[in-house]
């Protein structure tokens, strides 16, 4: 028996970083990049590693670059603590397995260390082969939960459901993660809305180096459960960003979203201090006659413009940089 699974990568329209808050956000899946796993049944059990694992090099230099371009960790450490936790979830759920073993490879075109979830998408594809090979049936709103606690729990990342919800839900989804729900429940709100209903959108990345999400995350984590004041309140208007903007898709008004990114953008800028790499990617976006913000904690941007001209300034804008501009597809 051989499966295969693909994730997408993510980018968050509007609202993050509240959802690792009980706040609200619209996110979007990016058909441009994918993480894919394969599984087949084999006598033993094995990861079989992929280019991000390698441990030879001709040098000193092709290491340093390597790790410049893949970080210390590749998809190994990903695809053993997603191993252990479905396992967990069914012995918890009185699931027995199968006795059999397998083979699993994975491989991603997501770009790294720029927020665009490629973690999370390695682990989605990775959760949706097992399902597949051990016929498993796992509800729908339960799989984000299970997913997120591979890096929150086996990795000790702090991460949100965001990633994970849209990996599963695919498309454009409206999520509400009101701390009534996610305690009465221990899911949030999912709403899809109509791709077609998005303005024009796009999405610039850095190829240089930048750093994994728990470095933005981490510092926000501990001033939230120290209480403070002004976190807590910047969570509660990035909920109310979401909330606007949903209200604007769904009543046909995507043209007018615009200035709520920029909003986004501006409330996350003043809480934290952010790369001035990214930070002028946003800048020269503006400049070019765009709207945009963070698609996730650093290193990628997500917009809308106007008009082609527009669209034409943004690539002219960052023509021989480190910066590559494009027009999302939205998985439909």
């Amino acid at each position: 028996m051989a499966v295969e699974a693909t994730a997408y990568a993510r980018a968050g329209l509007i609202g993050n970083p509240s959802d690792g808050y009980f706040g609200k956000t619209i996110s979007v899946t990016i058909c441009n990049f994918c993480a894919k796993v394969s599984l087949y049944e084999s006598p033993q059990l094995e990861i079989i590693p992929n280019v991000q694992d390698r441990s030879v090099y001709g040098g000193l230099r092709e290491l340093v670059d390597d790790v410049k371009a893949y970080g210390y960790y590749g998809g190994i450490r990903l695809m053993k603590a997603t191993i252990r936790r479905f396992v967990e979830y069914c012995d918890a759920q009185g699931i027995t397995l199968p006795a059999r073993n397998f083979s699993i490879r994975y491989r991603s075109t997501i770009p790294r260390h720029v927020g665009l979830a490629g973690s999370s998408a390695l682990v989605t594809a990775a959760i949706r082969c097992l399902i597949e090979f051990y016929e498993v049936d796992i509800p729908m709103p339960e799989l984000p939960n299970l997913i997120l606690s591979v890096e929150t729990q086996e990795l000790g990342i702090s991460a949100g459901l965001q990633d994970r919800v849209i990996q599963v839900y695919g498309g454009c989804v409206y999520m509400d993660f009101a701390k009534e729900l996610m305690e009465s429940r221990g899911h949030g709100n999912y709403r899809p809305i109509n791709p077609s209903l998005l303005p024009n959108l796009f999405l610039a990345y850095r190829t240089d180096f930048s750093e994994g999400s728990e470095v933005f995350h981490n510092p926000i984590r501990r001033r939230w459960l120290d209480g403070d004041a002004e976190i807590v309140q910047a969570m509660q208007d990035f909920a109310g960003y979401a909330e606007a903007v949903r209200e604007l898709l769904e009543t046909g008004r995507g043209a007018e979203i615009g200035p709520w990114l920029d909003r986004n953008f501006d409330r996350r800028q003043s809480i934290s201090v952010l790369n001035p790499k990214d930070v002028e990617m946003i800048e020269r976006s503006r400049a070019a006659g765009a709207h945009c913000k963070y698609a996730g904690s650093g290193g990628a941007i997500i917009g809308t413009y106007p008009d082609e001209a527009t669209y034409d300034r943004l690539v002219e804008t960052f023509e021989n940089s480190n910066v590559i501009v494009l027009k999302p597809r939205i998985l439909p």
